[in-house]
């Protein structure tokens, strides 16, 4: 457990939090949301001892072990697998299947185990970094960004161990869906103080929303209340019979604490602009392949032709070739067999993270943008600095002073600033904050034009997906529908992801007993009547918790609608009864959804139970028939 009181911390005249207090309860696991400067990265720096407050304290149990991964690069062992072990408790020192398993689960195949950490890419050594934390078993895991260095096969991985983590865990993340199913609370830091809260993201969010609506009307009507009373004391100031009502009134001016107007809070505003395409389809790879070396190519006889206005998304491991894909389609790269033809009248808008090299660092960012495209003039330059949150005088900072994440922003606006119809984005997302990626993602769904993009984010997979080129380990494919689809029909295949070289149990594993046919007829028929009668129930009330819910949430949009018309009519007593009912009933919908979360959980649980039964079965048949 963790007790935070009254700390406050800034940087010069900028104060990133003043006098918030909290607590870390034993097996909580708290996900930390707030824009991007606001303070995340230094609370947990102040957690972990490497920053200290202006003010306050942090009460941390004495012998509690904090898990901190650091960007800090430092090997002592001359193997990936030793290395990862040096990290193990020292009751533990020879469990080697501890590391191996999580190694595996964030992608180190069974040859890397053997490589020098040296070796690795810079990526694959912050997770070696990261498994160290893991292995270790820390009281406390601060997790900053994890999954900016994981693919979507890792995070995955990691996302059902971190709800597994029987500690405390703090994260931070922009990735809305993976946060929301890792946490059990969500704290927030807004306008410099923190608010937590039991739930998801978007219950927090709807909260803050709530609250600062109710703050604003209240300030409105404290403003008009205030007016009223200086009113009368100017006007019965000199007369003497009211001398006391006047003072009754002056001093409950001087007790009313005035309230101020909320500052508007700078958010990213997307907007692509869109240039119309008056063709069927605007590209077609025919057999192309490309390699860097003379090894196994990346990419190997692909084809694939994409219509106007296709959301294409590319997944798959790191390392495999999707950024490449994107720079061939993009013509960055040309193929070394094959080609991609495109309509003569496409234009292409290609974002990529290792572009922000191509920026010129003597240039303000609005000259930058000024000068992405031939038909942007300063205006129009201005405007989209003020919506890659550059306004004002920070427009005419140099590329020079800014920083990895600002420079990334600048990449996103020069984009903006071109008329395309085909959008070609590598990992958007990477140095956006939450609230960011709702607005880049509600862009590109408004988005007239042809999209393409690399994500591991999942929230984005499952609102844009409608084709998805994946990357395998030896392969790429194409598959035609949503990525829900996808993953109904097998996915990833990674529900278990362990090396082959796990623990000895497996091979201390007794020999199935002899079946007949018929035995195993009998027993696979039980085991799926047996998953029917636990399940179908289940299944049931799920349906009934989900038509709860859809009628709970047509009942709170007709009370929104009516506080609506209720505050056009200043109509306080009817405004306060309907505040009430909205409270009641967003409250039921948040208990409902959460029991859905609950039943499908254990509805999931059950099925990969008896699915593990039936494939059992199926293993212990097929070895007995050879």
């Amino acid at each position: 457990m963790i007790q935070v009181d009254n700390l406050s911390k800034g940087f010069g005249e900028q104060i990133l939090f003043n006098s918030i207090s909290f607590k870390l309860n034993p097996k909580e696991r708290l996900g930390l949301v707030g824009r991007n400067g606001h303070g995340k990265t230094t609370l947990f720096r102040l957690i972990s001892g490497d920053e200290h407050p202006n003010s306050g304290s942090i009460t941390i149990p004495k012998n509690y072990r904090i898990g901190y991964v650091r960007q800090k690069i430092e090997f002592t062992e001359d193997t990936v697998l030793k290395e990862g072990m040096t990290a193990l408790p020292e009751q533990e020192r020879d469990h080697h299947w501890k590391v191996e398993k999580i190694l595996a689960g964030l992608g180190f195949s069974n040859l890397d185990l053997k490589r020098h950490p040296d070796e690795l890419s810079g990526g694959f050594q912050i997770r070696l970094n990261f498994a160290k934390i893991l292995v270790s078993e820390p009281d406390l895991l601060l997790l900053d960004e994890p999954t900016n260095f994981l693919d979507i096969t890792s995070i995955r991985w990691i996302e059902r161990f971190l709800k597994n983590w029987s500690h405390e865990l703090m994260l931070i993340t922009h990735d809305r869906s993976f946060m929301d199913k890792v946490v059990t609370h969500t704290m927030g830091i807004h306008r410099k103080k923190v608010r937590k809260i039991t739930g998801e993201t978007a219950k927090y969010y709807s909260q803050i929303a709530q609250d600062e609506e109710i703050y604003e009307k209240t300030r409105i009507k404290d403003d008009r209340r205030r007016k009223e009373i200086e009113q009368f004391i100017t006007r019965f100031r000199a007369k003497a019979r009211l001398a006391n009502l006047v003072q009754s009134r002056i001093k409950t001016l001087q007790k009313k604490e005035k309230r101020q107007q909320l500052e508007k809070l700078k958010s990213l505003e997307f907007s692509f602009r869109g240039i119309a395409f008056p063709a069927k389809h605007v590209l077609t790879v025919r057999n192309m392949s490309f390699a860097y070396n003379e090894k196994k190519p990346l990419i190997n006889s692909f084809n694939i032709t994409i219509g106007a206005g296709e959301r294409v998304c590319v997944v798959g491991p790191n390392g495999k070739g999707k950024s490449t894909l994107l720079k061939l389609l993009a013509g960055q790269l040309q193929p070394q067999i094959g080609e991609v033809v495109y309509h003569p009248a496409v234009k292409k808008g290609f974002f990529e993270q290792t572009n922000i090299k191509s920026l010129v660092a003597s240039r303000t960012v609005e000259e930058e943008i000024l000068y992405s495209n031939s038909n942007v003039d300063r205006q129009l330059a201005r405007d989209i600095c003020g919506a890659m949150m550059f306004s004002g005088d920070d427009a005419l900072k140099k590329i020079s002073v800014l920083s990895g994440g600002e420079k990334s922003r600048v990449m996103l606006g020069k984009v903006l600033a071109t008329p395309v119809n085909v959008l070609l984005l590598d990992e958007p997302t990477n140095h956006l904050d939450m609230e960011s990626c709702d607005a880049l993602l509600a862009a590109i769904d408004s988005y007239e034009g042809t999209v393409i993009i690399v994500t591991h984010n999942e929230m984005f997979l499952h609102a844009l997906a409608e084709r998805l080129i994946v990357f395998t380990d030896d392969a790429i494919g194409i598959f035609d529908g949503s990525y829900q689809r996808f993953l109904d029909k097998g996915g990833w295949g990674d529900e278990i992801r362990t090396p082959a070289t796990s623990r000895n149990d497996d091979l201390n594993a007794q020999k199935p007993n002899k079946r007949t046919k018929k035995d195993v007829r009998r027993q696979r028929s039980e085991i799926i009547s047996q998953r029917a009668k636990l399940i179908k129930p289940l299944e049931a009330y799920m349906a009934k918790l989900e038509s709860e819910i859809d009628a709970r949430e047509k009942e709170l949009n007709q009370l929104n609608l009516s506080i609506q018309c209720a505050t056009q009519d200043r109509d306080g007593q009817c405004i306060a009864k309907l505040s009430q009912a909205i409270h009641s009933c967003q409250s039921e919908i948040n208990r409902l959804f959460s029991e859905l979360e609950n039943i499908t959980e254990e509805v999931e649980t059950q099925r990969a139970v008896f699915q593990k039964q039936l494939e059992t079965l199926k293993h212990e048949s097929n070895a007995h028939n050879c």
